[in-house]
């Protein structure tokens, strides 16, 4: 029996525990999971939470929870600045890490969470989600088989709009404390795409912006926004191939996009998050009379969708790519194959994020390594 600890019972915290609580019932291929000790930023709260969450017990201090001889595994759900912390605690305590993206907003601190890692011994995975989905997976194997050919050009954007609204208030992702802004909270998501379909980013060129310089806070008057919610980013990969990465959190109307085209010689595939139940393939060996995008639509042939509907068309949700995620890390420290953005991973992508904001400081093309 897996034991379970939990940090943090925000939006993601509450993601965390609906996956943990399903992901048996889903894949039947997983051993008992045990929901044991969360942890708040008050033991009123924690109680709550660990009441509604179906956990045994709840504390107002998170070194509670690391201590806890029945946890085995902890998913932290924190602010990114808390990540480094507690999770080189959780490393040393004896437990594995289910840990949200990004690893740190310094990256001196994410290599200090990997050589925590590697000490242990234990699995360190991120929660880079959507590369669980069904559609992407199924991306992969059409590019592994060469279906658009040789590809060669890669364009992918993250858009929403929760920071869109000039007159919205200040909240801790506008302070320098949690990182560049758009980059580490939003470019994270398409490299991690990037990474499982194509690999290594070589070398990038950045540019970032701010659209509204200040921000309202509670107590009165305006303080000025610290991060960037705008990044634009030309990117070389390793393998050659030339792409752009373009995010925004302020861009109205966009409310969890992740568009990725990529361009063959013998094709292209189109995706969007916002659809991500579908994609749409064109192949040049069509006939010319018919030749045009079709849409897959998602079914039980693209797995593991046939783990929660039998039917195709009837579509997946966010927090079943959570659940999908949970049953890989459950895989993961059992020992046997999963697919995952571990912490080594991880380290790259943060790397990667660093060196576009370095680009923008410099103003210039900037290598990865």
């Amino acid at each position: 029996m897996v034991g379970v600890g939990l940090i943090g019972t925000g939006f993601m915290g509450k993601c965390h525990a609906m996956a943990w609580t399903s992901v048996r019932t889903v894949f039947g291929d997983v051993g008992p999971v045990r929901l044991v000790h969360l942890a708040e930023t008050s033991a009123e709260l924690a109680k709550q939470r660990a009441d509604e969450f179906s956990f045994d017990k709840g504390s107002g201090d998170w070194r509670a929870v690391i201590e806890d001889p029945s946890v085995d595994v902890v998913s932290i759900t924190t602010p990114n600045q808390f990540h480094p912390e507690m999770a080189i605690a959780a490393l040393e305590a004896g437990k594995h890490i289910w840990c949200e993206k990004p690893m740190a907003p310094a990256f001196a601190e994410a290599e200090a969470m990997l050589a925590a890692a590697r000490r242990s011994g234990k699995a360190a995975v991120l929660g880079y989600n959507y590369i669980q989905s069904p559609a992407i997976r199924h991306i992969a194997t059409l590019l592994g088989e060469g279906v658009i050919g040789k590809v060669n050009h890669l364009r992918v954007e993250m858009d929403e709009d929760f920071m869109a609204d000039p007159e919205a208030p200040f909240n801790w992702k506008h302070a320098a404390t949690s990182g560049y802004g758009a980059l580490d909270d939003f470019a994270v998501h398409p490299l991690s795409l990037v990474k499982a379909l194509f690999g290594r980013v070589a070398s990038v060129m950045c540019d970032m912006s701010r659209p509204y310089a200040d921000r309202a806070v509670a107590d009165g008057g305006r303080r000025p926004v610290e991060t960037h919610d705008i990044a634009s980013v030309l990117i070389h990969l390793d393998n050659g191939v030339s792409g752009t990465l373009l995010v925004n959190r302020s861009a109205w109307g966009r409310k969890g996009r992740i568009a990725v085209q990529i361009f063959g010689s013998k094709g292209s595939i189109l995706f969007d998050q916002e659809r991500f139940n579908e994609f749409q393939l064109y192949v040049t060996s069509d006939r010319p009379t018919e030749q045009g995008y079709r849409t897959i639509l998602a079914a039980p042939v693209h797995k593991p969708y046939d783990r929660f509907i039998p039917a195709p068309g009837h579509g997946l949700g966010f927090n079943d790519l959570k659940t999908i995620e949970c049953r890989e890390l459950i895989r993961r420290i059992e020992g046997k194959p999963a697919n995952l953005i571990e912490f080594d991973e991880g380290l790259e992508i943060e790397r990667t994020v660093h060196a576009m904001a370095r680009s923008f400081e410099e103003k210039r093309w900037v290598n990865v390594r």
